[in-house]
């Protein structure tokens, strides 16, 4: 059974969405033993209470820099013995420190199809005003293995989602979460717990 650790910084709805497919048996060999969240007030711990999931605060504004903050994040993962790490709307870049203690074993869901409108500076309600600005006709969301590089580690899954006349940032959100990342992020965790997830020449091949 895989120790999943979830971080995250506000609402949690891909938190929700790993909950409810946990509960519905979706996620195989694997379970949610902690919720850990960079801001105190993040509605993603009340979610993670609601289901008796463990939680803890490691704030990041109690922290100088990055490096000592990954180291934070870093130790509190250790602890909680994570076998796969999940960033659901975790807005803090972590640094080497965390991603060498885990190689291929964190994961995150970004709401665009990597690589485009991703990297720095690529988040939240950003990526969909910039999709709608340039006029792409399909967008969606990407689950990536997370390495040193912000949306640049081996991608897992994706799944396209149309946009469509008339959309605004916050209608274009809305769809990408409920046709793609809350559809997307809970298979991809089942398929590592499951041990069907192989990476090859930094690229992540699905097991039959």
């Amino acid at each position: 059974m895989v120790n999943i650790v979830v971080l995250v910084s506000g609402g949690g709805t891909n938190l929700q969405a790993l909950i409810d497919a946990q509960k519905n048996g979706l996620i195989e060999n694997g379970a949610i033993t902690c919720v850990i969240s960079s801001k105190p007030d993040a509605y993603a711990l009340e979610r993670a209470k609601n289901n008796g999931i463990k939680t803890r605060v490691i704030s990041r504004k109690d922290y100088a820099d990055t490096a000592s903050y990954s180291i934070a994040v870093r130790d509190a993962l250790i602890e909680e013995n994570a076998g796969l790490v999940v960033y659901a709307g975790f807005m803090t870049i972590l640094d080497e420190s965390v991603t060498n203690a885990f190689p291929n074993k964190m994961m995150n869901v970004h709401p665009a199809l990597i690589p485009s409108f991703c990297g720095k500076g690529f988040y939240g309600l950003k990526v969909h005003e910039e999709v709608l600005k340039r006029g792409v006709k399909l967008t969606g969301a990407t689950v990536h293995f997370v390495n040193e590089v912000c949306d640049g580690g081996p991608i897992i899954l994706q799944k396209a989602v149309e946009v469509k006349n008339g959309d605004t940032p916050e209608i274009l959100q809305k769809r990408v979460m409920e046709q793609a990342e809350w559809i997307i992020l809970p298979t991809a965790v089942s398929l590592f717990c499951k041990g069907k997830i192989v990476i090859e020449d930094n690229i992540a091949k699905i097991l039959e």
